[in-house]
């Protein structure tokens, strides 16, 4: 049976496919669960991972739940209301809190459909480009359900909090050229260019002092949550460490020898 997940790592650069295109990449399914921890765990760990994107195999980037465990009452989706509830906890929100935590910046590579929970782990991505092909749905309002995944908490931070309502309560998708006009999106690109329009943004990513990128995602994620003063705060103690690190000095050094600086993420 093919992994849920395959793992490449090209240079500094790991690219995480949904490979289970008989499901159209559901989320949902325990092994697909965990193997999207783990490999989030794997690439988080690694200081040499600068830039990490995710895609999809097949036609859809994610469908999001397992229909047919839905109608059949299987998985995470078998039980009484205490059980599902326990069963998201231990399953698909195991799986955004991974993505949504890890420190290394996130690139969906969002190559067809995202709905559901595939929307929602496309918006938990630092950055966004799509294929042309792309169609993107918060549509859990359609079979009956809500977002158990993060999406009202993702969503109006990405779009605004009207077209995250528009989104949401009417379950409608929107295709590549709206999710560009309302900023879910960085970029559109034509389906044969999307790994590498992704590939081309991880190395502009890549090539800077990798724990200085760290730090930055850290203090964008904060950001949306505390005080003005509360983040300056974080960002004095972050800097002080990062005037001690040799990329710090590398770079430094580089700019007055006019030639590229070397990181080595020390």
């Amino acid at each position: 049976m093919t992994a849920p997940i395959r793992y490449e790592q090209d240079g500094h650069v790991v690219t995480l496919t949904l490979d289970q295109p008989a499901t159209r990449n559901a989320l949902t399914d325990a092994d697909m669960v965990d193997a999207f921890v783990d490999a989030c765990a794997r690439a988080g760990a690694d200081r040499n991972v600068r830039a990490i994107i995710i895609t999809g195999a097949g036609a859809s980037f994610s469908s999001g739940g397992n229909l047919k465990h839905m109608r059949d009452r299987e998985g995470i989706f078998a039980g009484d209301a205490a059980q599902v509830r326990d069963a998201y906890r231990a399953g698909i929100q195991r799986l955004a809190k991974a993505l949504h935590a890890i420190e290394v910046p996130t690139i969906a590579a969002v190559n067809g459909a995202a709905y559901g929970a595939g929307c929602d782990t496309a918006l938990a991505c630092d950055i966004r480009i799509a294929a042309e092909s792309a169609v993107f749905a918060e549509n859990f309002v359609k079979v009956g359900l809500i977002s158990g995944d993060g999406g009202t908490w993702l969503l109006p931070r990405v779009v605004g909090l009207s077209r995250a309502c528009e989104m949401a309560f009417t379950g409608d998708p929107i295709d590549a050229a709206t999710a560009l006009q309302w900023g879910l999106v960085s970029k559109v690109v034509a389906a044969d260019r999307l790994l590498i329009e992704a590939r081309a943004m991880a190395d502009r990513i890549a090539v800077n002092a990798p724990a200085s990128v760290r730090m930055t995602k850290r203090l964008l994620r904060e950001g949306q949550q505390l005080r003005f003063d509360e983040l300056l705060e974080i960002a004095a103690t972050l800097q002080g460490e990062c005037h001690q690190t040799r990329d710090h000095r590398e770079a430094v050094q580089a700019f007055f020898d006019k030639r590229p600086p070397r990181f080595t993420g020390e």
